[in-house]
């Protein structure tokens, strides 16, 4: 497993956003985003509508960078979020969800090992055991489970395209044309571009069960989930 600090990180960065509407979120946030800076990657964070004393302690995380999005809604954040990267000129984009502390914990230096044994080029993309995808709620299960049936046809490799992180070479974003209206959807064009461009893409599995808090759905999670699969739909037709 990579150590903290490992010379071999020093090509990567991590790319992730923050929206913190209330205390509960920013300590969240604040847990998970400080597991993250243990696995000693610079990080640049987009926010939005912090406050800026969230913020501010944010950025005292070693070697983390916080910018503030130019616009309203995920992909100008995810936007601002990789040109902030640009600062500490990696060659591989490890992006992420910052609310994955148990992904930081411990998969995602499974991950990374996994993409420097691998020796060339690739996405590699974070994923969920089957076991662990099961403990998510029936409707997140059943959106998701259309989004990878139809991933394994149109990007060519079978797995688990929802769980959220993934590692790609910095030069497939140019590649990628990432309109406001994709939502979430800008993953799946970025999967879809990696296919374009012949890059290999792996799925590195492990076990990553749905936190216990997040596994009873409402009405309003349930619609969230339908706005994601048509958003991803969009990213698939690009």
């Amino acid at each position: 497993m990579l150590a903290v600090h490992d010379p071999s990180l020093s090509s990567i960065a991590l790319v992730t956003m923050t929206w913190a509407r209330t205390s509960s979120d920013e300590e969240l946030l604040w847990r998970s985003l400080s597991t993250a800076a243990t696995l000693g990657l610079p990080i640049a964070i987009a926010d939005r509508n912090g406050r800026p004393e969230f913020v501010e302690r944010v950025s005292r995380l070693p070697r983390t960078s916080v910018v503030r999005a130019g616009a309203e809604g995920l992909v100008p954040q995810m936007t601002a979020a990789f040109d902030a990267a640009a600062v500490f000129a990696p060659e591989t984009l490890f992006y992420s969800e910052p609310d994955k502390q148990l992904f930081f914990a411990g998969a995602a230096a499974r991950l990374l090992e996994r993409a420097r044994l691998f020796g060339k080029p690739a996405v590699f993309v974070a994923a969920r055991s089957d076991a662990s995808f099961e403990t998510f709620p029936p409707m997140q299960r059943y959106t998701e489970a259309i989004v990878n049936h139809l991933c394994r046809d149109l990007v060519g490799a079978a797995g688990d395209y929802c769980y959220g992180p993934f590692l790609m070479p910095r030069r497939l974003l140019s590649n990628v044309a990432l309109p406001p209206s994709l939502g979430w959807g800008w993953r799946l064009a970025v999967f879809r571009a990696a296919r374009r461009d012949g890059l290999p893409i792996v799925h590195v599995a492990d076990d990553l069960p749905c936190p216990v808090e997040q596994r009873s759905e409402d009405d309003a999670e349930r619609a969230h989930r339908l706005r994601q699969l048509s958003e991803n739909l969009l990213g698939l037709i690009m």
